[in-house]
């Protein structure tokens, strides 16, 4: 049984707006050092970040504007990151988090999920949730004709309660509240998105479920801040992998907008 969302849900344009000012940073430093919180809806996007590098706020709500439309108002609060963790970093690339992690193979039906739910939302590019179980299929897909998804997909609940409209002016959204639709199984503590690859929360759980596509098998890990090593391998070939991965994708906002898969 799994649950996906698309990239116009509220909560993953939280995560996409997060993805991008990450974007951002990446942009003035190889290395920076970010995280980031997003609380958005009902006309105003709440921005917090504590960051290595400053970020102007009209570049803030550029991001806001364009994923999340016009007329939103921005809240922006940038701190400096503690001096505690900045120092862990200094002169090497070490782990930025404690944590445990968990990769496992995804199954059929999180495979099929997926590729219905990028179906859906390829001809209708607005908010949508839809859930996969052994024996029913529901889809909730806004802005469209109940009776149009009907046709494609005639085992399924289609919008139970009636056709309907979403986003941020119905639902908040915030930061890695869809973990479940990012990670499948490998769900574990730590979130995905808004934040930079000396996180454990995204280059370890990249590595772990990157591990257990290529092997067939579960991973399960755990690291404390300061390691050096993860899984017996230095941790900033870890962050280069994840690195890649990101990069392949086209970014941390094109990362946030389904996950892992």
């Amino acid at each position: 049984m799994i649950e996906k969302v698309n990239p116009s849900h509220p909560d993953k344009i939280a995560d996409r707006i997060a993805g991008a000012i990450v974007d951002l940073a990446y942009k003035k430093e190889r290395n920076p050092r970010i995280a980031v919180e997003i609380l958005i809806g009902h006309g105003t996007c709440h921005v917090i970040t504590e960051t290595s590098v400053n970020i102007a706020a009209e570049d803030i709500e550029k991001v806001v504007h364009r994923i999340a439309g016009e007329g939103i108002t921005l809240d922006y609060h940038e701190v400096k990151q503690d001096d505690h963790l900045a120092r862990n970093q200094e002169g090497k690339i070490r782990c930025g988090d404690n944590g445990i992690f968990k990769g496992v193979p995804l199954t059929q039906e999180q495979s099929l999920l997926s590729r219905i739910a990028r179906r859906i939302y390829e001809k209708y590019p607005y908010d949508g949730k839809y859930i996969l179980a052994p024996h029913r299929m529901i889809i909730c897909q806004s802005h469209v004709k109940s009776v149009d998804l009907q046709k494609m997909y005639p085992v399924a609940d289609v919008n139970p309660l009636g056709d309907w409209t979403g986003g941020t002016d119905v639902d908040t959204g915030a930061t890695n509240r869809k973990l479940g639709s990012d990670m499948a199984d490998s769900v574990t503590g730590g979130g995905l998105h808004g934040k930079d690859l000396s996180k454990a929360d995204v280059s370890v759980n990249i590595h772990a479920f990157l591990k257990a596509q290529r092997t067939g098998k579960a991973v399960e890990l755990c690291c404390a801040i300061g390691d050096e090593t993860v899984d017996g391998i230095p941790y900033e070939d870890i962050v280069e992998e994840a690195r890649e991965y990101i990069e392949s994708l086209g970014g941390f906002e094109k990362f946030a907008e389904w996950g892992l898969y």
